[in-house]
């Protein structure tokens, strides 16, 4: 069955192997926690776990708890009944009862007071709530799906978060990459946002500047899709002419970067290309050269590395992949412009892995 992933726009590889996940895990019952950075789009992600789910003809019932005062929060999630604090003119049912079949989406649950956090065990554990100012339990049927930007781990550790409540809902870890690890998600998104906030100016359609496209990809986003978002409804409404161009772009991104608009060969942190060496020569010989054992390959077919080069070059297995791993990141390097989450996502890899193997050989 096709994935449905409604309002997550992106093709990176770091996104891709979220929705594997989600698609392994959304048919379950199994309790998820996703995490992430703030403004990543936690909340889309866990509405997709829920349409993907069988519980998808049932209630979705969000609730941010850091958003409601903790005195109110639990009437929130549990209900109450008439008369169980001041104001309380009558019974009312919470949201785990109205999500009843369905899925309940504690978002930062982070903030949750420590004495709330006991009850929302008791559910995990039980399956059942009790309203404020009740002396029953209802039994109930609901996912519960967790979200927080906080390390629960840390918090633990720290005495703000119970260690058994952690577990509980840690049974699958979801987590959403911030946008500077999905490399071309960026502009996806951003041209996205860009028609949608156009078309609802009736406005015509502004198009990115090259500049623009190397400013966007370039910029880490701290604030993730939430700041990306924002940034287009500006240019929508203030960029003049009908291309956005550097000068229409925030100050503070241009701040940032500084002069990201230098040639190539002026970039001061720009790979080198690289000589010719023994590898190359090796690697890229003709089959016929390089083996008598192994038939030439139709043109354009690549041709696997045999231990004749290995030989030939001189080298261990380490030296020869470490060889081919350094000039596969310069060449990702080159083609991106030395911005290193694109250069990431042609390798395949995470842009913090792609660091770290930078600054092993010492090519930061």
């Amino acid at each position: 069955m096709e994935l449905n992933t409604d309002g997550i726009i992106g093709q990176s590889t770091t996104l891709a192997s979220v929705f594997r996940m989600l698609g392994k895990v959304a048919p379950t019952d199994s309790t998820v926690l996703v995490t992430g950075e703030s403004g990543t789009g936690k909340e889309l992600l866990v509405r997709a776990l829920h349409a993907n789910s069988k519980r998808a003809a049932k209630p979705f019932v969000p609730i941010n708890c850091g958003a409601i005062p903790k005195e109110l929060l639990e009437s929130e999630l549990f209900g109450h009944e008439k008369g169980a604090f001041t104001h309380a003119i009558r019974s009312r049912s919470g949201r785990f009862e109205l999500a009843d079949g369905g899925t309940v989406f504690l978002d930062e649950i982070g903030e949750m007071d420590l004495a709330l956090q006991v009850k929302i065990l008791r559910v995990l554990q039980e399956k059942e709530i009790e309203r404020v100012g009740g002396n029953g339990v209802k039994k109930i049927d609901v996912r519960i799906v967790a979200a927080t930007n906080r390390d629960l781990e840390n918090e633990v550790a720290a005495g703000n978060f119970r260690e058994d409540l952690y577990y509980r809902l840690n049974v699958i870890p979801l987590h959403l990459p911030p946008l500077r690890e999905r490399g071309g998600d960026v502009l996806l998104l951003a041209r996205n946002f860009l028609e949608r906030f156009c078309g609802k100016k009736n406005r015509p359609l502004l198009k990115f500047s090259p500049l623009v496209e190397k400013i966007l990809t370039a910029y880490d986003w701290p604030g993730n899709v939430r700041e990306l978002e924002n940034v287009m409804e500006r240019l929508s409404i203030l960029a003049d002419g009908d291309t956005v161009q550097p000068d229409d772009m925030p100050p503070k991104i241009l701040r940032r970067l500084g002069d990201i608009g230098a040639p190539a060969d002026e970039t001061a942190d720009t790979p080198e290309a690289s000589t010719p060496d023994e590898f190359t020569r090796v690697v890229a010989a003709p089959a016929q050269d390089r083996t008598e054992t192994r038939a030439r390959p139709p043109a354009g077919e690549f041709v696997w590395p045999v231990l004749a080069d290995l030989e030939r070059a001189g080298m261990d297995l380490k030296t020869f992949l470490d060889a081919a791993e350094s000039r596969l990141m310069d060449e990702a390097l080159a083609r991106s412009g030395n911005v290193k989450n694109l250069a990431a996502e042609f390798l395949g890899i995470k842009r913090t892995t792609l660091i770290e193997k930078l600054r092993k050989r010492n090519m930061l």
